[in-house]
């Protein structure tokens, strides 16, 4: 596989993003790209002499002190000063593959060519990532608008010389890792420190990751929810296709056809059935299912505009001659979609959670807890306690973000999207959701051994297989929570982003 990724105007898609993450990835400019940094910052250059015209963040101060002058012989003072008084960072370490996908997505933002930096800076960022060089960002910090601030403070020092690092697998400061490295800091130059800090990286980062996990989860959402099918001895009716050409949502449609799918050949599912209906857990998995597939594709395409957008400020447009003061660092869209794409999520883990209820619960010729001896032994009766518990807190979690807003900066920030703490939420509800799969996975072949001598499809059976590999029926209590983490393991190696991208 080509690790060779360049920096280009040309659009990137959520997978194209993520395969920068992999193992010796390096970054490079473009030829394209380099030439249209050097067109805006020459624009720039000339403004500059220009001394009776002001330009926000430029040749003034910042937030509710954009109308106080900075003289030319202070400029680069103010931008080394903005960097260093933003990072004001709190809270746990965001992740390092988070960290590394801002310094791309924030290369990638400043390459488009309006922001007005020199090559040289777009170069810095590339080779701290090139290096291994993550600098260390707070997740606690930003408010999503005037960009991600205090999170791209942190992001930022180390191109300068400053702040905290980890490189070699060691935590170290931001000098002396460059040093080690051989990698001399910049000096920031008119504009620079402002176009780092300006943007919505750090919530963009973060949205790419959860829409690339996103899908994932869908996908074993709906192997778990085939397999608890036939364990709990469901009709297929409710996958047939006529019920959902007469009311064909597009996630509803997919999500039929493929359990459908994963259930061919079954034989526990082509016996006759004594219950006429099932629970809406088993009945409606299209329907749930599928309303979280569409909620997927559609913030995957929000956050696909933000991955190919500029979203720093001024931003400069040579050709026309002019530096316009905006708004493209608001993350309302972001805040939002972040905020649904949680709520999407913690529903295929509600549902989830439900599944594995009913099939502990002694119905169905099961046995209660899905152990032989009920009573000397709990079973199973513990992991849908953990569940609950887990789908419960992605309830909290799920409390918009995107309806808060704080005013800050004297009033001339006075409404702020809170998108970068939608995207912790979100990044928390991914995680949650994947232990809740894994723990209705477990459920599901618990329960399926107690169908024996029956089987089901061909395709699940495969799957189950290799599964009993790594945890084997439980024939009497032991400690569940490496059964648990062991199938968290088991779905990640199975269950790749990349293939299931394939099904969107």
């Amino acid at each position: 596989m080509n690790k060779k990724h360049w920096i280009s105007p040309d659009h990137l898609g959520i997978e194209a993003v993520m395969s920068t993450m992999t193992d010796g990835a390096t970054l490079h400019l473009s030829p394209e790209s380099a030439q249209r940094i050097s067109r805006c910052r020459d624009f720039l250059e000339a403004c500059l002499h220009k001394e009776d015209q002001l330009h926000y963040g430029i040749n003034t101060g910042f937030g509710s002190l954009c109308n106080i002058q900075i003289s030319h012989a202070e400029i680069e003072a103010l931008q080394q000063n903005l960097v260093r008084s933003h990072a004001c960072g709190a809270g746990d370490e965001a992740p390092s593959e988070i960290v590394r996908l801002m310094l791309f997505l924030k290369a990638q933002s400043l390459a488009y060519g309006y922001s007005g930096v020199r090559e040289a800076l777009v170069q810095q960022l590339l080779t701290l990532f090139n290096h291994g060089i993550t600098p260390v960002v707070y997740q606690l910090g930003s408010l999503g608008a005037s960009g991600d601030l205090a999170p791209l403070a942190h992001l930022s020092l180390p191109l300068i010389g400053e702040g905290v690092v980890y490189y070699q697998n060691q935590k170290m400061k931001a000098a002396e890792a460059l040093k080690l490295a051989g990698i001399d800091p910049v000096t920031l130059k008119a504009k620079e420190g402002l176009a780092l800090l300006n943007g919505t990286q750090f919530s963009t980062a973060y949205a790419v990751w959860c829409v690339h996990q996103a899908k994932r989860l869908y996908r074993i959402a709906n192997y778990c929810a085939a397999l608890s099918m036939d364990a709990f001895d469901c009709r297929m009716s409710p996958l047939d296709h006529r019920l959902h050409d007469i009311r064909p949502h597009a996630g509803q449609v997919q999500t039929a056809a493929e359990v459908l799918q994963l259930l061919a050949g079954s034989e526990i599912a082509g016996q006759s059935k004594v219950n006429v209906q099932d629970p809406y857990a088993f009945r409606c998995v299209p329907q749930v299912h599928g309303a979280s597939c569409d909620a997927i594709n559609y913030v995957a395409s929000v956050t696909l505009t933000e991955v190919n957008a500029v979203t720093d400020n001024p931003n400069i447009f040579p050709e026309e001659g002019d530096i316009l003061s905006g708004g493209n660092f608001h993350a309302q869209p972001l805040a939002l979609a972040l905020d649904f794409l949680a709520i999407a999520l913690a529903e295929l883990g509600s549902i989830s959670e439900r599944r594995t209820y009913q099939l502990i619960s002694g119905n169905r010729g099961l046995p209660a807890f899905l152990i032989a001896e009920p009573g000397l032994h709990s079973g199973l009766m513990i992991p849908q306690y953990t569940a609950a518990s887990i789908a419960s807190q992605n309830k909290q979690l799920c409390t918009p973000a995107s309806v808060d807003s704080i005013v800050s900066s004297n009033g001339q920030e006075d409404h702020v999207s809170m998108a970068a703490n939608a995207a912790t939420k979100a990044w928390r509800v991914v995680k949650n959701v994947e232990t809740i799969l894994a723990i209705e996975w477990m459920t599901a072949a618990q329960a399926l051994e107690f169908r024996r001598p029956a089987h089901t499809s061909p395709a699940l059976e495969a799957l189950f297989a290799q599964y009993r590999e790594v945890v084997p029926k439980l024939d009497a209590d032991r400690m569940l929570q490496e059964d648990i983490a062991k199938t968290v393991v088991f779905l990640q190696e199975y269950f790749t982003p990349e293939a299931a991208a394939r099904l969107f």
